[in-house]
């Protein structure tokens, strides 16, 4: 199956919101964009120009960005906002949770420049603990789509629900490998290739590497099922339990810190209704650093090689389950 996911080349997942907040502004004329003096990062300068009467430059001023997005939000627009993930969570966590999730505001938190692959910026603006963060808000939708492609319709998919969303995407240039017309479902996650023996859920930059981990699985003898999953809440039970009910033990794979992201989802469904072996592939409770982005990746152990070392232990554990 993973040859229906070629690649196809590479950009940046931030372009594929620029792309895709372009066209729902053209599409919804209540789509309105904000930004905390980061429109060039956020790739929202095409919306502006065609539309600079929705566009508000609020500068650096987080907290008070989220606040206009709020009172927006009350009156019938569906706000954008648009800064670095870390000034998109930690800075402003108060305002989002006072101002927009506790009152279910229609606000889409849109996070630039998220995990270690930010790069030279260091750790003070790497942050891996937004996802955790995000989903502990009630009534939260978190979104961590994994190409350009994925990103793009998912620009598009949140101005469709109604409620808060963080939407979270990275900086660098990265494979493109989701079909252009493939839909977006929130909470829907995306079966990339069908296997026996181990299953392997990733999310937004990791799913490319997952995929270079299942082939080399492949030469192993290894047979390797994938999942995708875009969206870490509302989480797809549903494909993960099927998967794992076959396999009978799982890897996860994420960009972010061990606690509180993906594999803590998996982790909680699993304990609950399927009790299986499981192993993370994540940041290990430490900050990041200055550095090249694939560079950091390797170090702090979110490489396809990686991956397969995962699956290497998790098959070690591996015991015969039954359906759930």
């Amino acid at each position: 199956m993973l040859n229906d996911f070629p690649v196809t080349g590479k950009k940046a997942t931030r372009d594929g919101f620029g792309d895709g907040l372009l066209e729902i502004g053209r599409q919804n004329e209540n789509v309105v964009a904000l930004c905390a003096d980061l429109a060039g990062s956020l790739k929202m300068n095409a919306f502006i120009k065609e539309f600079p009467h929705r566009f508000i430059q609020v500068g650096i001023a987080e907290a008070n960005m989220m606040g206009i997005a709020a009172g927006l939000a009350t009156v019938g627009k569906i706000p954008y906002t648009g800064t670095f993930a870390n000034f998109s969570t930690g800075r402003v966590y108060d305002q989002i949770r006072q101002s927009i999730a506790y009152s279910g505001k229609n606000v889409k938190i849109c996070a630039s420049h998220a995990g270690l692959t930010l790069g030279e910026d260091g750790a003070t603006h790497q942050i891996l603990e937004d996802m955790g963060m995000m989903k502990m808000l009630p009534g939260m939708t978190v979104i961590n789509p994994c190409d350009y492609n994925q990103t793009k319709a998912a620009t598009l998919a949140i101005a469709e629900h109604y409620g808060p969303v963080y939407l979270r995407f990275g900086r660098p240039s990265w494979p493109i490998f989701m079909p252009d017309n493939l839909p977006f479902t929130i909470g829907k996650g995306i079966l990339m290739n069908e296997g026996s023996d181990v299953t392997i859920v990733a999310t937004g930059h990791l799913v490319a590497y997952a995929m270079e981990a299942v082939k080399k699985l492949a030469e192993e003898g290894i047979s390797a099922e994938l999942i995708n999953i875009h969206t870490i809440k509302p989480f797809d039970d549903e494909i993960v339990l099927d998967s794992v009910s076959k396999t009978g033990c799982v890897v996860s794979a994420e960009e972010h810190q061990r606690n509180g992201g993906l594999g803590d989802s998996i982790a909680q469904l699993l304990a609950r209704k399927l009790p299986s072996p499981q192993e993370y592939v994540a940041v290990n409770d430490s900050f990041g650093e200055s550095g090249v982005p694939e560079l950091l990746l390797a170090k702090y152990g979110l490489t396809p090689e990686n991956i397969v070392g995962a699956v290497q232990e998790v098959l070690k554990r591996k015991v015969t389950v039954g359906s759930y």
